[in-house]
């Protein structure tokens, strides 16, 4: 399975920021839904923190969708 990268202009973002900006979430209702449902995991774990720090090199999962983060240098 092929891992898309999403670059981002900081060196932290909030999971629920970044699944909208992934586009592995319409808004941020649906953020929150998908976290709630136990539908996302970061690094292979599960996360139920919407508010949970991401950085450099992590991997955001939503179903089969799986996205890296890379901070902008």
């Amino acid at each position: 399975m092929r891992i898309r990268e999403v670059e981002i202009s900081d060196d932290m973002i909030r999971l629920g920021q970044f699944l909208k900006l992934a586009g592995l979430a319409d808004n941020g209702a649906h953020a929150r839904e998908l976290v709630e449902s136990d539908e996302v995991t970061v690094n292979g774990r599960l996360e139920g923190r919407r508010g949970a720090q991401l950085h450099d090199g992590d991997v955001v999962a939503v179903g089969d969708e799986k996205v890296r983060l890379v901070a902008a240098r």
